[in-house]
């Protein structure tokens, strides 16, 4: 699927499945990770460990929602076109083939936001209404 065509899927999807206000998702890393801005290519390079480390040179720790969340499915399916489904899969195969480790998985968007807080090297995604501190830094943005 191209960028443009998976953008306006990303659209409809977003729209149709999360009608609450501020319903964008903001990928977000530490304060201190030295970070400030990252394209979408990054970040799906980080989260699907393509790429083990930040920009800033800190190793990555993806956090992931856990289980089958809205802001999970809108989050992949948005990136990469895919449902939580098909990424368990993936990483169940880089697993068990021994080329990666999967991401850690939160049980709640706050739990997100304190691991991110708290660990240099991560990075995750809540709805940006969420973010309302300093406590982490919003780097990349996908909107409805």
């Amino acid at each position: 699927m191209g960028v443009l065509a998976l953008g306006w899927a990303c659209a409809v999807y977003a729209s149709a499945s999360l009608t609450a206000a501020g319903s964008d998702l903001a990928v977000i890393v530490n304060s201190e990770s030295g970070v400030s801005e990252l394209s979408r290519a990054e970040v799906i390079n980080i989260f699907l460990g393509r790429q083990r480390r930040l920009p800033s040179g800190v190793a990555a720790l993806t956090v992931d929602l856990a289980g089958p969340d809205d802001e999970k499915r809108q989050f992949y399916y948005c990136l990469v076109g895919k449902e939580p489904a098909e990424i368990n899969s993936y990483w169940a195969r880089l697993v068990f083939s021994g080329r990666g480790a999967a991401p850690w998985q939160a049980e709640s968007p706050e739990e997100v936001l304190d691991i991110v807080e708290n660990y240099k090297g991560a990075i995750g995604y809540i709805e940006r209404h969420r973010v309302v501190d300093g406590r982490v830094k919003i780097v990349h943005t996908l909107a409805q």
